[in-house]
C-alpha cells in the first residue's frame, strides 16, 4: 500500500533525482571554454566535446574499451550459459556449493580480485594485453551473468525436455532447439548485464594493464590524475548519453516483446 500511495512515488521521484544530480552537475561543466574543470561564466563553448573527437588517443581508448567490453561480455555469457545448462540438466547434489563458488567474485574485495588477477596473468605473461583484460573482466563480471542466467532458467519449464526427449531428440538438439531458444530473453539480459560492467571496469584494469592497452576509465583515471583536462566531464556526458539511451531502448524493446506474447 505504501509503494503505490503518492507519497511513496514522491519518495522514488526524490531517490531519483538525489542519484541523478551529480551527473546532471557535470553537463554545464563539459561546454566550458577553460582549459580546467569550471562551470561556464557566461560562455558556452564545444571545444572539449571536438578536442574528444579529434584526439587519436581518447578515441583509440574508447575504441579499446569496447573492443574488450563486447569479447569479455560474450564469454561471460557462453560461460554462465553453459554452468546454467549443466546444472539444469544434471541437477547435483553440490549444486548451492557451486553456485556459491560462481558468485565469489562478487563477494571478494575488487581490490582482492585485482591483486590476484594481476598474479595469475603475470604468470600466463598476459599482463597489459588484450587478451589478459578479456580474461580479467570476463571473471569479474561472470557472477553477474550467472545470476541472471539462473532466473532465466529458474522460469524454464522442465516438461519441455521431457517432450523433446520422448520424440527421439538428442541432448544437444534439446539444448540448441528447444532449451537455448527459450532462454534468449535471458542470455540477452545476461550479455546487456556484464557489457554495461565491463565498459565501466577500472580496478582490474588499473592493476594489470599499463602502457600497451589503454581503456577509457584507465584513460580518465591518468587524466584526473595528472592533468584535470575538462574533455573528462564532455566523455562523462557523452557516455551518460549513450547508457541511456541504450537503457530506454532496451526497456522499450522488453515492453513491445512483452505485448507482443
Amino acid at each position: 500500500m505504501f509503494g503505490r500511495s503518492k507519497f511513496g512515488g514522491a519518495l522514488a521521484y526524490l531517490a531519483a533525482a538525489f542519484l541523478l544530480l551529480p551527473l546532471i552537475a557535470v553537463i554545464p561543466v563539459s561546454f566550458t571554454p577553460k582549459r580546467f574543470l569550471s562551470m561556464p561564466d557566461g560562455d558556452w563553448s564545444l571545444r572539449h566535446y571536438r578536442a574528444l573527437f579529434e584526439d587519436g588517443a581518447w578515441l583509440s581508448s574508447i575504441g579499446t574499451s569496447l573492443s574488450i567490453a563486447l569479447a569479455a561480455s560474450l564469454l561471460a555469457t557462453v560461460l554462465a550459459t553453459m554452468f546454467g545448462l549443466g546444472l539444469w540438466f544434471r541437477r547435483p547434489r553440490g549444486g548451492a556449493l557451486l553456485v556459491g563458488f560462481a558468485l565469489l567474485p562478487m563477494v571478494v574485495p575488487p581490490v582482492t580480485s585485482a591483486i590476484i588477477l594481476y598474479f595469475l596473468l603475470a604468470q600466463l605473461r598476459l599482463l597489459d594485453t588484450m587478451l589478459g583484460l578479456v580474461i580479467g573482466h570476463a571473471i569479474m563480471t561472470l557472477p553477474f551473468a550467472v545470476v541472471a542466467m539462473l532466473s532465466a532458467f529458474a522460469r524454464l519449464d522442465r516438461s519441455l525436455e521431457m517432450a523433446a526427449r520422448n520424440l527421439g531428440a538428442s541432448t544437444l538438439q534439446t539444448i540448441f532447439l528447444v532449451v537455448l531458444p527459450n532462454l534468449k530473453a535471458g542470455m540477452l539480459s545476461a550479455w546487456f548485464l556484464t557489457f554495461i560492467l565491463s565498459w565501466e571496469e577500472s580496478t582490474v584494469t588499473l592493476f594489470t594493464s599499463g602502457i600497451e592497452v589503454v581503456t577509457l576509465p584507465k584513460r580518465i583515471w591518468d587524466n584526473l590524475r595528472l592533468d584535470v583536462d575538462p574533455v573528462v566531464a564532455s566523455i562523462s556526458v557523452v557516455m551518460v548519453v549513450i547508457t541511456a539511451a541504450v537503457i530506454i531502448a532496451r526497456a522499450l524493446a522488453r515492453h513491445r516483446y512483452a505485448t507482443q506474447s
